[in-house]
């Protein structure tokens, strides 16, 4: 993707947390371009996410939701976009395994829109990409050794995980039948800034400066990838401008951590930033019955990522997660707009006025 051209570039799922960021990066990096944001702003999608770049001139928010084809083709024949970056998706695990269907329509459905949208512009325009960010979660469950690469397998173990493997063979699919110029990204466990407290990092966060339970499932011992949420941004604009189409990468943090060695560090610093004596958090921990399709470890191998692009992290886990509970405490208003709902306010105040 050409850096330097006039361009219009559709980020979908704008609003979430991964997506504000990409948002944000976009948006002050590359002043050349419009950036069109485009969300339906459900319980994740959050516009106080963005109060920092929402009046740049290079910068509009479209209201929608991407399973609406008839709403999808018409901003598409409408701004003409020269790129996609697809980052619109159903996310929390527990939430699919209790309504698979809505997973099934915002990220096969929904991606499956933009992709028929996306062919008729692609037909006249050379150099336009379809950027589709997907999980490690596709590729099921490790063992105690080994890593996910660009060549593991799928193998889904939740309604989550099937809905994103569907959506990433649909992208691929166009790509081999019609040509469309793509590339996809596999990423492993998020965190940082503006993540909506449903994760366990927030949460947690939230739950312990409310002295509130911290439910750990099963033992404790499942073992995740964690990767700073601007880390991430910064892999995702190298991936659009300089991957090759047809490419998938995988983008790990190098953090993989259990549940419950990640909750005792949480404490620990939460104690130290809330004046708290060491080991009062700790007493939160709460064992509680396992989820269904639990996988036991993820763990993300991104070397090609970075022998090809030159991407790595710029944080360890400790620096970023004390980076993440930082703009917790800094944030409070956020946060409490977004435990009250009060945040679903800020739509109608700023863009319906």
């Amino acid at each position: 993707m050409n850096q330097k051209s006039q361009k219009n570039i559709l980020i979908t799922g704008g609003a979430g947390f991964i997506g504000s960021h990409v948002v944000r990066r976009f948006v002050t990096a590359y002043s050349n371009y419009r950036i069109f944001n485009l969300d339906t702003l459900t319980y994740a999608g959050n516009l106080e996410n963005l109060k920092d770049v929402e009046q740049a001139s290079n910068y509009s928010f479209v209201k929608g939701d991407i399973v609406d084809a008839d709403f999808v083709n018409n901003i598409f024949s409408q701004n003409t976009f020269d790129g996609v970056v697809h980052l619109a998706a159903e996310s929390h695990v527990d939430r699919s395994i209790t309504d698979p269907l809505s997973f099934v329509r915002t990220n096969v459905l929904g991606t499956v829109n933009l992709l028929n949208a996306s062919l008729q512009i692609a037909k006249d325009n050379p150099d336009f990409l379809f950027y589709h960010i997907s999980t490690d979660e596709v590729y099921g469950s490790l063992g105690k050794d080994g890593f996910f690469t660009e060549k593991t397998a799928y193998d889904p173990h939740s309604p989550y995980s099937a809905s994103k493997a569907s959506s990433d063979h649909f992208v691929r699919a166009y790509g081999e039948t019609y040509g469309l110029p793509f590339v996809i990204s596999n990423c492993s466990n998020n965190y940082g800034p503006n993540q909506f407290p449903e994760k366990l990092i927030p949460l947690f966060i939230n739950n312990i400066i409310q002295n509130k339970a911290l439910p750990v499932y099963g033992d404790g011992n499942y073992t995740r990838d964690w990767l700073f949420v601007k880390d991430h941004a910064k892999a995702i604009d190298l991936v659009f401008h300089e991957g090759i189409n047809g490419e998938t990468y995988n983008i790990g943090g190098f953090n993989e951590w259990k549940n419950i060695d990640l909750t005792h560090l949480l404490c620990r610093l939460m104690d130290k930033k809330l004046g708290r004596k060491e080991g009062t958090s700790k007493e939160l921990i709460s064992f509680v019955k396992d989820r269904p399709g639990h996988d036991l470890r993820y763990a993300i191998d991104a070397t090609k990522i970075n022998k090809e692009l030159g991407w790595s992290p710029s944080v360890t886990f400790e620096e970023g997660l004390e980076k993440t509970i930082d703009w917790y405490f800094e944030n409070q208003e956020w946060l409490d707009h977004v435990t009250s709902g009060d945040y679903l306010d800020y739509y109608k105040k700023q863009y319906q006025a």
